[in-house]
């Protein structure tokens, strides 16, 4: 399952640049390891020791935050979006 990976500003030094890149997986957790395949250490900016993703990072398959679904567990259709959203504070 290809899906295209939406990559803030704060980590696109690990994608070179790239606002977006593609990667395969069933699950939010695939996505994430095939990620760090290609683009090294990224994943560790969003997932902590535990394997949970990190209190401040905020995930979205499509439109879904994966905190109300699986998790890493979270299915990915073909094509879909999967974005990467630091949280952000203040008031």
């Amino acid at each position: 399952m290809s899906v295209q990976v939406r990559v803030p500003t704060v980590l696109r030094s690990y994608t070179g640049g790239a606002k977006e890149v593609p990667a395969d997986g069933e699950t939010v957790g695939e996505v994430f390891d095939a990620l760090d395949s290609a683009h090294p250490g990224i994943k560790e900016r969003v997932v902590d020791e535990q394997g949970e993703l990190r209190r401040f990072v905020n995930v979205y398959v499509d439109n879904e935050d994966v905190r109300f679904a699986d998790g890493l567990k979270t299915p990915v259709a073909d094509g879909a979006k999967v974005s990467i959203i630091p949280s952000v504070a203040g008031g």
